[in-house]
């Protein structure tokens, strides 16, 4: 704990440029693939720090490269960039400057607590290998993992292993929380079309009723879960969308929902998606109604690594020790695109708690009171030096 003590209070003294920085991330939002003035700011620190720096990847994703020693071993450390179109409510003198998009996620934090550390990292040559610092754009179902992937990330930047983090509300302000195997949902998007035939509301029988079909659709979704799926495991499917008329005397000729289906098991997901199509079709038909699904592919399962979630959790252990430390936390059905990049490369995803009920800003994040806690960014950074010093040994 001696270590992880000093190294704590070093960084409680040196984040203060680091608060101010994210404030301004936090002031100046930009939605997916949009994040110019983001990843310029990142780059120019990770340059004045001595980092190659690479961008351009996945759009506008920023990878700094810092090598030390003869050792092949290497390291990516990833921070998301991206902010959510949605209008921040609250008075904070950092409120979003663009009305309508606001870091309602944190990865404005998450960006300025890795810069932290390669701050630290740069002026502490404690380690012999390579340190990939990976900032993604479009985290927020836009893929930015898959296109910084697809534009060769991990050919141009191999890591022998991958690790990201995010804030937590609800749990105590820097509190760290790790889980091996399946961690965050899978996340698929379906569209629901029904076609059937309108008329007036005083004549229903000579219409074929969508809001009818629609309602019964509805209602039978909900039995997928509750009857096809295992009840030790765990699956979502939330019709968040249902649009059909205009008048109260009209029946419409077309209905549509929108669905969010999610699981922590890739056998399950196979599963909803086989119970969802065929229910839909059939109950549609039932009614006398045509249906069409556009069926749209998101985020895989995360699945965290035995090895690399080991060693991580025990690095917060010996930093912060047992008090502030779960190494065996829940399941989340919250979806993260970092999952492909553990399909590609060993790691762990892990969270930090960003504070618990009476935190200012401390709602769940996607809310337009959310804002991220300032107070998370030392201890966040100084895990990254010491996952950086442990793994480059």
């Amino acid at each position: 704990m001696q270590d992880g003590s000093y190294l704590g209070h070093a960084m409680a003294e040196r984040v203060g440029e680091f608060i101010q920085l994210r404030r301004d991330i936090h002031a100046h939002p930009e939605l997916a693939f949009e994040e110019h003035r983001t990843a310029a700011l990142v780059s120019a620190k990770l340059r004045e720090w001595g980092y190659e720096v690479t961008t351009g990847l996945g759009q506008t994703g920023v990878v700094g490269t810092l090598r030390r020693g003869k050792s092949t071993r290497s390291l990516g450390l990833r921070a998301d960039m991206d902010a959510l179109p949605i209008l921040e409510a609250g008075a904070r003198p950092w409120i979003s400057t663009t009305p309508g998009r606001m870091h309602g996620c944190g990865h404005d934090g998450h960006t300025a607590t890795l810069l932290a550390a390669a701050k630290l990292v740069a002026q502490q040559p404690n380690f012999d290998g390579t340190l990939h610092l990976i900032f993604q754009p479009a985290e927020e179902g836009a893929g930015g993992a898959v296109q910084m992937m697809a534009d060769g990330l991990f050919e141009w930047f191999p890591c022998d292993a991958v690790f990201a983090m995010h804030n937590m509300p609800g749990i105590e302000a820097g509190r760290f929380v790790f889980r091996s195997g399946p961690t965050m949902a899978s996340s698929d998007n379906v569209t629901i079309h029904l076609k059937g035939r309108g008329g007036h509301g005083a004549f229903p029988h000579q219409s074929v009723d969508t809001v009818v079909a629609a309602a019964s659709i509805v209602m039978a979704l909900q039995t997928v879960v509750s009857r096809n799926v295992d009840p030790l495991k765990t699956a979502v499917i939330t019709v968040g969308s249902l649009h059909a008329g205009e008048a109260n005397n009209v029946i419409p000729e077309d209905a549509r929902l929108e669905l969010s289906v999610r699981a922590l098991d890739t056998d399950v997901r196979v599963l909803l998606k086989e119970r969802i199509l065929a229910l839909v079709e059939q109950q549609a038909a039932s009614f006398g109604v045509q249906a069409s699904i556009d069926w749209r592919a998101g985020y895989a399962v995360l699945v965290n690594t035995p090895e690399e979630t080991a060693l991580a959790a025990d690095v917060a252990l010996r930093l912060f020790g047992t008090e502030r430390v779960d190494p065996s936390g829940p399941m989340f059905t919250a979806s993260e695109d970092f999952s492909f990049m553990l399909q590609r490369v060993p790691g762990c995803y892990f969270f930090v708690g960003n504070g618990g009920p009476g935190t200012p800003g401390a709602c769940n994040v996607h809310n337009p009171g959310y804002d991220f806690n300032d107070e998370i960014i030392a201890p966040g950074a100084a895990f990254w030096v010491a996952l950086t010093a442990r793994f480059l040994a």
